[in-house]
């Protein structure tokens, strides 16, 4: 089998942070290549959740490659074919928008815009507390674009956030195996 290259790219839900390690040991176990990707926020912004270098160790060390934080660093993503699929986790409201939108002006979004030029994969996991309002309409754009794939997503607090959805993260390991075959993983919105 050939390795499979998987960007992982993260946008700026830090309380989602902490549920991204696992993830990515998991698929760097089962032999995927991890790129990892960051926006400029979420690379370099210190939070409650946790220092911005402590987190960017820890992902580097387990993609055993460097973060692309940059423009520059992932415009050759769609030229030289380095994805067989992006992972977009968290996403957040912001980059929703703008994929939905064709804004790619983040190291994030320009990446998706680059990959998604070889017809390949995009899977999308929602981390944001405006889904169920003023995101929605981006969120079905997107879910009706062609590669475009979601991870399974939930209300994490209706009582308290009754418009917050965040994607269940111990889904991307087979929404990316599904996505890589063109299906979109069931149900999508989960009890």
């Amino acid at each position: 089998m050939n390795r499979i290259n998987v960007g992982f790219a993260m946008c700026g839900s830090f309380c989602t942070f902490s549920q991204i390690p696992p993830v990515m040991k998991q698929m760097r176990d089962r032999g995927y290549e991890l790129i990892p990707i960051m926006t400029p926020t979420a690379y370099y912004t210190d939070t409650r959740f946790g220092k911005a270098a402590d987190i960017n160790r820890e992902i580097e060390d387990i993609c055993g490659n460097k973060i692309l934080k940059t423009i520059t660093e992932v415009e050759p993503i769609g030229p030289k074919k380095m994805l067989d699929i992006l992972v977009i986790a968290p996403c957040t409201g912001n980059t929703i928008g703008k994929l939905a939108n064709g804004i790619y002006d983040t190291s994030v979004t320009l990446a998706a815009k680059s990959h998604m030029r070889n017809k390949r994969p995009v899977l999308i996991a929602v981390s944001t507390n405006d889904a169920l309002s003023s995101t929605a309409m981006n969120i079905g754009k997107l879910m009706n674009s062609r590669n475009m794939y979601f991870v399974p997503f939930s209300q994490d607090d209706c009582e308290k956030k009754p418009t917050s959805i965040v994607a269940d993260f111990s889904s991307i390991p087979r929404a990316v195996e599904l996505a890589l075959k063109g299906e979109q993983q069931q149900p999508v919105i989960e009890k």
